[in-house]
């Protein structure tokens, strides 16, 4: 069986979250299954890759188009005011946890969760 992860975002200073583009991206192009979600403070970038001249947009952009974003806190995405930047990306919200992602969800589908 394909090893699959799941790497949380929660971090929301910009280099931190380039490494999980990059491990996502990484993880993806050896075969793995691999699924990123964006919470906590990091939920404030997804309004900032939506301007040309931030750094790592492009990585951000391939994440998305190739489907490996499993999406957004939509709790924490209405607290940073990134709410309808994700809506407009098509980002789904997840908040089957009090308004927020499960782990569990995760786990109890065979992902080794990573945070970062």
């Amino acid at each position: 069986m394909k090893k699959k992860f799941a790497l949380f975002a929660f971090n929301g200073e910009p280099m931190c979250f380039a490494h999980v583009l990059l491990n996502t991206l990484d993880l993806h192009s050896k075969g793995y299954e691999v699924r990123m979600i964006i919470e906590g403070t990091a939920t404030a970038l997804v309004s900032e890759f939506e301007k040309e001249d931030v750094p790592f947009t492009a990585k951000y952009r391939e994440c998305l188009e190739k489907g490996l974003i499993a999406g957004i806190c939509k709790a924490c995405s209405a607290k940073t005011g990134s709410l309808e930047s994700a809506q407009r990306q098509g980002l789904t919200l997840l908040e089957d946890m009090y308004g927020h992602p499960s782990i569990e969800r995760f786990i109890h589908d065979g992902y080794e969760v990573i945070s970062f």
